[in-house]
């Protein structure tokens, strides 16, 4: 067994190295039918009840960059490199870890079903955040589910674990550089290969080899193909590793994102220089699945639901393409042709992905629409772009998700109102014209005629808030 089909990564501060490994098993399987770790559990193994959360560590610029996962939809291979911690790694010579001790203090557990998974992303917050607010809680809180013992208690948990003597975890770096690779990961497993390229000619180079293989990058979409659909993987080559292709930079002209740049580390350069999509992103699924999921992929995967499309396209974002070494840049809004069919051709991958600088006279503003207000798949998700001169309507660009094959522009609404005063009947025109721009379908989320006048009081709300001047709205629903 070579080197490069070795996986490697520290538990409990000891190497496990894993050979001839099911390149599509999870994590959670892992823990649980190998290692029979039990604290993690599988509820929904989609990565949407938080049960099975763990935390995993890996080097970045700054050090050790400490993040809580989704186990249950995560495959083992990705774990090359990094540490996992477990709710099992928490406990020092039999002694609870703060977090641990805070939760039975304030009766933070009843069935216990869900707790190891609380522990794990309170854990990840202990570790990252010295002084949360209730907001930071709330939104550490978003991914983990609890059905019988509710909140309250668990919330004063997350408060009561810094008022112990701090434990501050053993620094792992020098381990961690130590399973550090000088080349790819390369798995080959009862016909199934998997891929992990370290760096963008190198996976050019792999797809174009073979145009046909599924490109893993969080695994927020794909561990479902395993464990919902029951798929059979191929041949898989992921972007984890591909260190040029995860950057975030911002030059004189745009925000230029890497397609395997978590969620995560793009959001907070995303809102800083637009902080009406603060709400949107907030609200983008959850901690675990923002740390592993991928703006490139959300793009790339071109669900008509996806939340980021429509304020990307609003601000008229362009995608990077490339084919082996040929690249080529397209609109987002010319990206996407019909229900989940883009303009990707074989061998060719999303590669940047590109955001203009905001201009000073432009208000843009997302929203999005749901049942839950955390954690939940959007019915609706809007996007505006506009450009007021004199009280009149200069520009002025919207764009929807939930409401057709795929995320897509307003261009009937748009047109109705543009050199008309931003005004209540302005409004009222612009409603009527989104009757003509698209036409909603009927599903568990919403029926058709429920989308509709939602999406027209999302605009009715727009406009309010852009005459309050209140273009960072976070409504919090009775929280």
């Amino acid at each position: 067994m070579t080197d490069s089909a070795t996986i490697r990564f520290l538990l409990d501060g000891e190497v496990v190295e894993i050979h001839d490994a099911d390149p599509t098993r999870t994590v959670l399987q892992y823990l649980r039918e190998d290692l029979r770790r039990k604290g993690s559990k599988e509820g929904c193994a989609e990565g949407d009840c938080g049960a099975c959360t763990v935390v995993v560590a890996e080097l970045d610029a700054d050090g050790t960059n400490l993040k809580a996962i989704n186990s249950c939809i995560q495959f083992l291979p990705t774990l090359d490199g990094k540490e996992l911690l477990t709710v099992e790694s928490l406990a020092a010579d039999g002694a609870l870890h703060p977090v641990q001790s805070a939760m039975v203090a304030n009766h933070g557990s009843q069935c216990g079903f869900c707790t190891p998974g609380f522990v794990m992303s309170l854990y990840a917050l202990y570790e990252t955040n010295e002084n949360p607010g209730r907001q930071d809680i709330d939104d550490a809180l978003s991914g983990n589910l609890c059905r019988c013992t509710g909140y309250r208690p668990i919330i004063a948990a997350a408060k009561d674990m810094y008022s112990a003597k701090r434990v501050n975890r053993p620094n792992r770096s020098a381990e961690l550089e130590s399973i550090q690779r000088e080349s790819s990961l390369h798995i080959e497993h009862n016909g199934r290969r998997f891929f992990a390229p370290l760096d963008a000619d190198e996976f050019a180079a792999l797809f174009a080899q073979y145009p046909t293989a599924t490109i893993l990058a969080g695994g927020t979409d794909v561990g479902l193909w395993v464990t919902k659909q029951h798929r059979e993987l191929t041949t898989i080559i992921y972007t984890g590793r591909v260190a040029d292709l995860r950057d975030v930079k911002v030059t004189d002209t745009h925000i230029d994102i890497g397609s395997a740049a978590t969620l995560t580390d793009a959001i907070p350069t995303i809102v800083e220089h637009y902080p009406g999509l603060t709400e949107m992103f907030r609200r983008f699924a959850s901690p675990p699945i923002r740390n592993a999921g991928t703006l490139g992929g959300n793009i790339a995967n071109g669900s008509p639901i996806g939340d980021s499309m429509a304020a990307l396209m609003v601000v008229d974002a362009t995608l990077v393409l490339r084919v082996g070494a040929v690249e080529r840049e397209i609109s987002l809004g010319d990206f996407y042709h019909d229900y989940m069919v883009n303009d990707l051709q074989p061998g060719e991958f999303v590669s940047r992905i590109k955001m203009p600088l905001p201009s000073d006279d432009a208000v843009v503003k997302s929203q999005k629409w749901s049942k839950r207000f955390d954690q939940d798949i959007s019915a609706i998700c809007t996007a505006y772009r506009l450009v007021l001169d004199d009280g009149k309507v200069k520009s002025f660009r919207m764009a929807c998700g939930g409401l057709a094959a795929t995320v897509r522009r307003a261009k009937e609404t748009e047109a109705a109102i543009t050199g008309l005063p931003w005004a209540e009947e302005t409004i009222e025109i612009a409603c009527v014209a989104l009757a003509k721009d698209f036409t909603p379908i009927s599903d568990m989320r919403a029926s058709a005629d429920i989308r509709l006048l939602a999406v027209q009081n999302l605009l009715r709300r727009f406009f309010a808030e852009s005459e309050r001047g209140d273009v960072e709205t976070v409504y919090t629903y009775g929280r």
